[in-house]
């Protein structure tokens, strides 16, 4: 059963990781190296885990060479993870030497493999060539987990040491989920050095059963780094486009907040009326909002804005309660609905998603951008936009 189960992720982990590679080629998004780097990850995994299925389903056996001929797929899939990375977080380097001693070291250990094969076909028995190629397959294992962790070090380092190298990166995207992709991966490293510890010391646990915790992660990785880098990538490219795209036509709001009551409030049916001072300072926050177009920023706090217009955030609070009827979340909220609006609804902005707006107006997740939205326009964005289109 167990066996089974396992064989069923690998083919599973396989088969969809081909089918992602499919439906990225045929995007009608214009994607550029770095999804093409995210794309040979997931290919090489794939490909790892299909060769794994065919040797625990027992279909390559029956031939001498196919059985021996083990294609090491998973050695290129931690550089191209490393350019990747590197790519998505927009740090230059020059990468290029780097990918050519990779695919060079990939080609030679095939070509060696092929090589060691072809000759114990014709100069060695069967039970000779079975103990040398288990040799063979432990000194390139550890040749290549060698490579593959001194990849994987520097990719930690990059992500949690570097900071600074991609700054610039973090305005979009916190990379939380690269964080946690790359945590997962030191798990599958380290399940990997124990099935070729295990695997070299004459224990019990062998392969295939030693890699079985290994088989594990790298399906659940495959699911992890293909449709979380893509949907990532492209939001964060959508977002720099949107903000470059903003920043050059502009993008005027509507005017939010209107005096109500020519300067009079309606306060327990009683009118009082507000004065001058007030409804100048009032207006001297409501010019500098819609001016400084600060509700764009996600991390906006009463005590920011307070700070910002040298007042007290008791004074923020009481002036905007009494001019708009609205608290500070809505009130924020109420521009930047209007600007999400209004890129819904221009054409020219119509290639972004409609979460990539919700983000670049000031909202900091798809949920409470949503909820901003529905309470007021009392429609989704999705309706919205679809609702103005008819």
């Amino acid at each position: 059963m167990g066996t089974t189960f396992f064989k069923f992720l690998l083919i599973a982990g396989a088969v969809q990781g081909f089918i992602f590679n499919i439906a990225s080629f045929f995007s009608d998004k214009k994607n550029g190296k770095t999804v093409l780097y995210l794309n040979l990850v997931v290919f090489f995994l794939s490909l790892n885990n299909l060769q794994a299925w065919l040797i625990e389903s027992d279909y390559v056996s029956f031939n001498f060479f196919i059985s021996y001929l083990l294609v090491p797929w998973y050695m290129p899939m931690f550089p191209m993870f490393y350019v990747f990375l590197l790519n998505y977080l927009n740090i230059e380097k020059k990468l290029k030497t780097f990918l050519i001693f990779t695919m060079t070291l990939f080609a030679g250990e095939v070509i060696v493999r092929f090589a060691v094969i072809t000759y114990l076909y014709n100069f060695s028995s069967e039970q000779n060539s079975a103990v040398i190629m288990k040799v063979y397959n432990n000194v390139e294992e550890i040749i290549n987990a060698i490579f593959c962790v001194f990849i994987f070090l520097k990719a930690l380092t990059v992500v949690f040491k570097k900071q600074n190298l991609y700054q610039h990166i973090l305005e979009y995207d916190d990379i939380q989920w690269i964080k946690n992709f790359v945590r997962l991966g030191g798990v599958i490293v380290i399940a990997w050095l124990l099935a070729i510890y295990l695997n070299n010391t004459g224990s019990v646990i062998k392969a295939p059963h030693s890699y079985y915790p290994l088989r594990l992660g790298s399906s659940i990785l495959l699911y992890w780094i293909g449709y979380q880098g893509m949907f990532r990538y492209i939001l964060t490219r959508d977002r720099m486009d949107l903000r470059k795209q903003i920043a050059i036509v502009g993008v005027e709001t509507e005017k939010v907040i209107t005096e109500k009551n020519n300067g009079f409030r309606i306060v327990n049916d009683k009118i009082t009326t507000a004065t001058e001072t007030q409804k100048n300072v009032f207006n001297r926050i409501n010019d500098f909002v819609k001016n400084s177009q600060c509700y764009l920023d996600p991390k906006l706090s009463q005590e920011v804005l307070a700070d910002r217009l040298e007042i007290s955030t008791s004074q923020l609070s009481l002036h905007i309660n009494m001019f708009s009827d609205f608290n500070f979340s809505d009130y924020i909220n109420n521009y930047r609905v209007n600007q999400a609006k209004k890129l819904l609804t221009d054409p020219g902005f119509s290639q972004y998603t409609i979460l990539s707006i919700g983000l670049e107006c000031g909202f900091n997740s798809r949920s409470t951008f949503y909820a901003a939205f529905k309470k007021f326009t009392g429609q989704t964005p999705t309706d919205y936009k679809g609702n103005t289109k008819k």
